[in-house]
């Protein structure tokens, strides 16, 4: 059985390390801010709530937020615009730590790439290291769904996320870091798995992880 000193170990030697992003990277749940941005805030928050008590399925509850936002391309652009990312504290140091230590650094999201992308280049992590939801538009703007194909639109998705960079990039060891449900059961085949509490605390994840921290700067400090 694995304990938490073999998942600090696993967290300093691992080769990879994927972040959730809404709640962890973030101080903020991405999809609650558009919903309150195109005014049907209350709405969906209640909805995210249920979603990470994993009440009904990922897919469902995305499905149900965005046919309630219904957000146009404008306004996502807008929003884009008018509301940067408030980082987590602690979360610009520790990116830049892992990437001095040369580990490869991927944000895995329930979110959208589209309101990611902006956190990713401010944190120098590569475009291509984004797994996201992806937002579809009509030719004239109006919202036409999202990309029923990508794995991190579905339950159990972060999971078959992690499998397939492990698998791409021959990476040997990840370690996922994350404060919901979903992330959670991204281990395995995640090696190792960080609970998240600075932001939120869950307690079903905080009772599932060996290593739970509330405080970003202890990981810096346990690379040394």
């Amino acid at each position: 059985m694995m304990n938490i000193n073999d998942v600090k170990t696993i967290w300093k030697n691992a080769d990879a390390v994927s972040f959730d992003v809404d709640s962890t990277v973030i101080r903020e749940e991405g999809i609650d801010e558009l919903a309150k941005f195109c005014g049907k805030g209350d709405q969906v928050t209640e909805l995210t709530k249920k979603a990470m008590q994993g009440n009904m399925t990922f897919q469902q509850s995305l499905s149900v937020r965005l046919n309630i936002i219904q957000p146009r391309l404008e306004q996502i652009k807008e929003f884009i615009r008018t509301h940067p990312p408030k980082f987590t504290a602690g979360i610009k140091e520790l990116i830049d730590a892992l990437h001095a230590r040369n580990k490869r650094v991927f944000l895995v999201s329930g979110g959208f790439r589209c309101l990611i992308s902006p956190v990713a280049a401010q944190l120098n992590i590569p475009q291509d290291n984004i797994c996201a939801n992806r937002l579809k538009f009509y030719f004239n703007g109006d919202f036409a769904g999202f990309d029923e194909n990508e794995p991190t639109s579905m339950s159990g998705g972060k999971a078959e996320v992690i499998r397939r960079l492990k698998k791409r990039y021959s990476i040997q060891t990840i370690v996922h870091v994350g404060d919901g449900a979903t992330d959670l059961e991204a281990c395995p085949p995640a090696d190792a798995f960080i609970g998240f509490g600075g932001n939120v605390v869950r307690e079903s994840v905080k009772r599932g992880s060996l290593w739970f921290v509330e405080d970003l700067m202890k990981l810096v400090d346990a690379l040394d």
